[in-house]
């Protein structure tokens, strides 16, 4: 698998923006189940037309067809949630994972164009995250908050500072 590196200035970006989320007792937070649906404005579609159905990714860089977010939602800023999606790497340390895109569906961000920013959430941990490859399904829990970032693959528009990484299960 290619290395793929994520500018430093992105992931501070992105954990800088924890220092305006207010900090609760995570130990006594409920943790909130999110939907990829729950990461948009209400009333607004998760997915835009021009994502639905088959996409042409054979033309131009596939970044600058992202189509615009309609807005981030602020709702779980400072909460502790749990997120299932896929697991795009970007940055590691050794064989682990330590920067990643967490994404709604298989091939965003690199074989098809990566959905809205408001659909795309930046997770960093400290314990690097053995995987098994790109995409693997993974649900992710720990602090949450809206954070606009950029990576060479796409706009991000959420951060979300691991405390728990695990494969993916069905509930």
């Amino acid at each position: 698998m290619a290395r793929l590196s994520l500018p430093r200035r992105t992931v501070s970006f992105g954990i800088a923006a924890f220092g305006f989320v207010p900090l609760r007792a995570v130990a006594s937070e409920e943790v909130v189940d999110l939907e990829w649906s729950d990461l948009v404005p209400k009333g607004e579609t998760s997915l835009p037309a021009e994502l639905q159905g088959l996409v042409q990714h054979d033309q131009g860089a596939l970044m600058s067809q992202q189509p615009q977010s309609s807005g981030v939602r602020t709702d779980w800023n400072g909460r502790t949630v749990r997120l299932p999606g896929y697991m795009v790497p970007l940055d590691f340390d050794g064989t682990g994972v330590t920067a990643f895109i967490l994404v709604p569906y298989v091939g965003a961000c690199v074989h098809v164009p990566p959905p809205p920013a408001n659909q795309l959430v930046l997770v960093t941990t400290e314990r690097p995250y053995e995987t098994d490859g790109l995409f693997e399904p993974v649900t992710v829990t720990g602090m949450f908050g809206t954070a606009a970032a950029s990576t060479e693959l796409a706009d991000v528009g959420y951060a979300l500072s691991a405390d728990n990484i695990e494969t993916y299960k069905a509930r």
